[in-house]
């Protein structure tokens, strides 16, 4: 088993305590991800590019990210999944322009400086976190991917899409099918990380919904979480809707004020859900466009 370390500058606000602090609170990747008592975040995933485990560590000294990647696979690869996951692939210099246009989002990002959104390890994590979580409470959605990673992961990590084809148990509402669905759009390059990147967010979220079971709710939840584009807005989420009502009042609307958030739309709605969940208690802390 090899390993591949990669030290580099991460542009604009970081920190890496608030990365750990909201992972702690991100129950889809449950046991794989953790935060070390040394300040380390720690995880692990199969690397889309091959599909191979890799344990992840991360730290954070001053302005610099050091990732440590280990695994059999292609670690440059995964060290840039790494990168992406964690939002530290994005230009955040013009992030604090944004609380200038925005006082609500002067108070989020006062309240969470340096968090950047932190998503799942790849689209098709995230795929597959949509199918667990339709018609679903989240306590099941949880406790079906708890038993999907003991029984067909590796070592802590979500299974693979050539374990998840062998999953031959009979979950609720077609998940069965649809988990089928994901894991082979995954493996024909579907779901890559990096090339839904490459694409307008929009054109994203239409190649994404090619997969069976994946309808736009979904799909813009494995673009904005799962590919990690930072300016694409959610389209059908009630909560978030719900809390700008709160925040700026009746009246106002996503697609209203979510302008001043340009370039970083998807950061914004998600300070925005993470200061819902505060408010609202335990019941409300979901990911950032999940099902309710």
């Amino acid at each position: 088993m090899a390993q591949h370390a990669v030290a580099f500058e991460v542009v604009g606000p970081w920190s890496l305590d608030a990365s750990r602090e909201f992972w702690e609170e991100f129950a889809p990747l449950g046991p794989a991800a953790a935060a070390g008592a040394d300040g380390a975040l720690r995880t692990v995933f199969h690397a889309d590019a091959d599909w191979r485990r890799v344990a992840a560590e991360v730290t954070q000294y001053g302005t610099t990210a050091h990732v440590v990647v280990t695994g059999d696979g292609d670690l440059d690869a995964a060290a840039e999944q790494v990168r992406r996951f964690l939002s530290l692939d994005i230009d955040a210099r013009g992030w604090p322009a944004v609380a200038e246009r925005d006082p609500v989002i002067a108070k989020v990002q006062a309240r969470w400086p340096g968090l950047r959104p932190c998503g799942f390890h790849s689209p098709y994590e995230a795929a597959a976190w949509a199918v667990l979580t339709q018609r679903t409470g989240m306590t099941s959605a949880r406790r079906m991917r708890a038993e999907l990673v003991a029984r067909y992961g590796t070592g802590g990590a979500f299974p693979s899409p050539e374990a998840l084809l062998g999953l031959d148990v009979e979950l609720p509402w077609r998940k069965t099918e649809y988990l089928h669905s994901v894991a082979y759009a995954a493996l024909d390059g579907l779901l890559d990380g990096a090339w839904l990147r490459t694409l307008n967010p929009q054109e994203a979220v239409r190649q994404v919904q090619q997969v069976k079971g994946l309808g736009v709710f979904s799909a813009e939840l494995v673009v904005i979480r799962g590919a990690g584009h930072p300016d694409t807005l959610p389209s059908q989420e009630r909560r978030l809707e719900a809390e700008i009502t709160e925040q700026y009042g009746p009246g106002h609307h996503l697609t209203e004020v979510s302008e001043n958030w340009r370039p970083y739309r998807a950061w914004a709605a998600l300070h925005l859900r993470v200061l819902r969940a505060e408010r609202m208690g335990p019941a409300d802390v979901r990911p950032a466009h999940t099902p309710a």
